[in-house]
């Protein structure tokens, strides 16, 4: 984390970063008078931001084998998002790193490791990484982790951590919100306001109209989650939780999602729609065999 001393040059571009900014975040990130330990964590900020555009390329290009150590983190979760069919040997080099005491309890590797265990939906060993925290960024995966492991109890003590913390910061607010929205009942309206917060503070992204699109479906206002949806689309036309949530939203207008579906398995095949639409078609068609 940013030290507490002095003013956080960063403060801005985290922002961008965590509310989905990310081209504006690379677009802002030329910074004066940043110490060295501040340009690292620049660097890595907008080479994530370039993972969460898809530019994967472009970062494993671009960090060599003489960047700071959380820079060679940032670049094996583009190895590993950039090739599906590789990533074994790119979690046996992170399992590598994880076991090396000198580097194994780098923060960004951590938060490296928790990001792709969660991806592998190996839940406890990306806690294994996380759970110690030290980083928002760490307790706000850690949150995401245990709303997945469907553990909303855990992921309200670590909710509690971070307000401890910085109530305000923005990664707290939005870890509250994915919890509220986890939680769901009379916590939609709560999570909803978190979003619309954002909305009226900062510029809109597909980031803050899902969120406020999402709580609108929670709260069966589909046509108003439909419209947000389509503005998301026209940011960011291969987003995949705005493609996936207008497969959601357009079954429940009555409208066709087969395009929007098509997309995303185009686009993100590995996307957890996509599997488990898969998964129901082909115990479909096993039911349908067993009845020939």
């Amino acid at each position: 984390m940013a030290s507490m001393v002095g003013p956080d040059h960063l403060f801005n571009l985290r922002n961008h970063f965590y509310l989905g900014a990310y081209q504006a975040a690379i677009n802002n990130s030329e910074i004066p008078n940043l110490s060295q330990e501040d340009i690292v964590e620049r660097d890595c900020l907008v080479h994530r931001a370039y993972i969460a555009l898809g530019s994967y390329q472009l970062v494993i290009s671009e960090i060599d084998e003489a960047a700071a150590t959380p820079l060679q983190a940032v670049k094996l979760l583009a190895m590993y998002l950039s090739s599906p069919e590789n990533k074994g040997s790119t979690i046996s080099s992170l399992r590598e790193w994880l076991a090396d005491p000198t580097v194994g309890n780098n923060a960004t590797i951590r938060l490296v490791a928790g990001t792709i265990f969660m991806h592998e939906e190996d839940y406890n060993e990306a806690l294994k990484h996380t759970h110690s925290g030290g980083t928002m960024d760490l307790h706000a995966l850690n949150v995401q982790i245990f709303i997945k492991m469907h553990r909303s109890d855990y992921a309200e003590k670590q909710l509690r951590v971070m307000q401890q913390i910085d109530e305000d910061h923005t990664l707290t607010q939005l870890a509250s919100a994915w919890l509220n929205l986890a939680v769901g009942g009379s916590k939609i309206q709560e999570a909803y306001l978190i979003f619309q917060d954002f909305s009226e503070r900062y510029p809109m992204t597909s980031l803050i109209l899902n969120g406020k699109a999402v709580c609108c479906m929670h709260m069966g206002n589909f046509e108003e989650a439909e419209t947000l949806l389509l503005e998301a689309l026209n940011k960011d036309a291969k987003d995949p939780e705005t493609l996936a949530n207008l497969v959601v939203c357009s079954l429940h207008v009555g409208k066709s999602s087969s395009r929007y579906l098509n997309q995303l398995k185009l686009s993100h095949p590995e996307h957890v729609l996509v599997k488990r639409i898969a998964s129901a078609e082909d115990n479909f068609e096993r039911a349908l065999q067993s009845f020939a």
